[in-house]
């Protein structure tokens, strides 16, 4: 594993780290914050957050304002890319943002030409919470996750489907039901063909409504000014999912925000207190 870069922030430490994956075939990047806590010795509680379309892991480190929160609950916050790059990785032809680099949509790609390095869903699962704990000093019976807009939706469909994993949830501005707008309609049937039925376990209210259940309850904020509210993002949809399953969501409409890093670093402090709270 490469340092890239290690600065201070609010008594902890703040780094950014390359490697080769195994998940995508690719050199993948990720940023960690680790508190002061970490001092004392003892192994923290982890919260993973996943970006959005056209995203790496520098937005929420430069502009998601989480450091202060984490330095102050003891969380170790890591933020990887959105999907893998590099010479020979797989685009959409037409050079479109939502989808192909930057747009991985947090799946294993089973369609040709990406079906080779878009491994996101193994990614996140699997190879970066292990690499984590092999090198920081993370406590991952304690890990909670969450993100932003298609982040949002990986961090829903991800915590719904391995509750012992992440055991605290929450999101901004999710996508939460890919299977029923056109951001979801593109990317999974693009990464995952169009057999509708295997886009079920990557749509979040299709998770609930199948019977998954998260480890606890789920906090998800939305600001009311959100250009991509009505088409995109529909969180009324999940709302009524979970009603009808009697799982515990709080979604909260905030009004005037937008899509923002203004809005996601507003309400951040919220959800490190959150996840805090929990692990």
């Amino acid at each position: 594993m490469e340092t890239v870069s290690t600065s201070k922030a609010h008594g902890g430490t703040l780094s950014v780290h390359a490697h080769e994956s195994a998940a995508t075939g690719t050199k993948m990047t990720f940023s960690v914050f680790v508190p002061p806590q970490a001092e004392s010795g003892a192994k923290l509680p982890v919260l993973l957050y996943l970006s959005g379309l056209t995203c790496t892991h520098a937005n929420v480190t430069e502009k998601g304002e989480y450091r202060r929160a984490c330095a102050e609950h003891g969380i170790v916050f890591i933020a990887p890319d959105t999907s893998p790059r590099g010479e020979g990785v797989a685009d959409d032809p037409a050079g479109a943002y939502d989808f192909g680099l930057g747009a991985g949509f947090y799946v294993n790609a089973t369609q040709e030409p990406f079906a080779r390095h878009y491994r996101m869903w193994d990614y996140v699962a699997e190879e970066l919470p292990a690499l984590v704990a092999a090198n920081f000093p993370v406590d991952l019976s304690r890990m909670g996750i969450t993100g932003h807009s298609m982040g949002g939706h990986g961090a829903l469909t991800l915590g719904l489907t391995y509750p012992e994993r992440f055991r605290s949830l929450s999101a901004f501005a999710p996508i939460v039901a890919p299977g029923q707008v056109p951001w979801g309609h593109k990317a999974l049937g693009g990464y995952l063909g169009e057999d509708r039925a295997a886009w079920r376990a990557h749509d979040a209210t299709a998770l609930v409504e199948d019977g998954k259940r998260p480890a606890g309850a789920i906090l998800i904020d939305q600001g009311d000014a959100d250009g991509f509210l009505a088409e995109q993002l529909r969180p009324a949809l999940f709302a009524a999912a979970c009603e009808k399953a009697g799982v515990d969501v709080t979604v909260r409409l905030q009004p005037g925000y937008d899509h923002s890093y203004n809005f996601i670093s507003t309400f951040m402090e919220d959800h490190i207190r959150w996840h805090a709270e929990r692990l």
